[in-house]
């Protein structure tokens, strides 16, 4: 199970490596005056550092090789 999660933890940590973030976009009401509603789309970013990534990467390694193996 331990393998699992540290084979898991370094895939996501490549991941973060290779896309900084993402970015989406959402609606927002610019004006909501009684019946006449205006609403705009807003892009919004989600960003993470790098090292977060690689702190994921390197504490995978290290699970999975000290995981134990059960055959």
């Amino acid at each position: 199970m331990s393998r699992t999660i540290g084979i898991i933890m370094i895939v996501i940590g490549v991941a973060m490596l290779i896309w900084t973030g993402f970015t989406y976009t959402k609606k927002e009401k610019v004006i909501d005056a009684g019946p006449i509603q205006v609403s705009a789309d807003k892009q919004k970013s989600v960003n993470w550092p790098p090292y977060a990534g690689g702190i994921l990467v390197v504490g995978g390694i290290i699970v999975v090789l000290t995981a134990k193996k059960t055959s």
